[in-house]
């Protein structure tokens, strides 16, 4: 008797755990095909289609206010660029890599005699990040930040190849 009791108790406290977990938000496990990053909102946008699927608060470069312009500006570029790599191993936690400079990024810093610059990507914080955020929302030497959370998150849904539109 006493173990078809625990046997009884056993499915109720499952049948209410999996009740719980179905009240809170499905995660999203993609296809991304785009992303939006919005400098003026600090908002990044993941879409699936033209569908809004993902929104997270972001961090940019420490000058953000117009495209970048040269190596060294702390500015985050605005275009249109791909993600062209993830990397597991950044001092960042995670990243996942912008394919800036693009050909117009390279002749216009050319034509004012500079380097563009590179290695702009979308990344966590990591320990460096953490203590700099806490300071000044926009710490990045150009790049986009998030949280070392949301990265995880993102890192695991973004794909090489997903076209990045970053507007003012």
């Amino acid at each position: 008797m006493r173990r078809l009791f625990q046997a009884a108790a056993g499915l109720v406290m499952l049948a209410v755990v999996a009740g719980c977990a179905n009240r809170g938000e499905e995660p999203f496990v993609g296809p991304v095909t785009q992303l939006l990053v919005q400098k003026g909102e600090r908002k990044m946008h993941l879409l699936s289609g033209n569908q809004i699927v993902k929104t997270y608060e972001v961090g940019l470069g420490f000058a953000p206010d117009g495209t970048k312009m040269f190596e060294g500006d702390g500015r985050t570029p605005e275009g249109t660029y791909f993600i062209d790599r993830v990397n597991p191993n950044s001092r960042y936690h995670l990243s996942l890599g912008i394919s800036y400079p693009a050909p117009q990024d390279i002749e216009r810093a050319r034509a004012m005699g500079v380097s563009p610059g590179s290695d702009i990507f979308i990344h966590g914080q990591g320990p460096e990040g953490q203590a700099l955020s806490k300071q000044m929302r926009d710490w990045t030497a150009g790049c986009i930040a998030v949280t070392d959370e949301e990265m995880e998150e993102i890192f695991q849904i973004v794909r090489a190849g997903v076209p990045i539109t970053i507007v003012p």
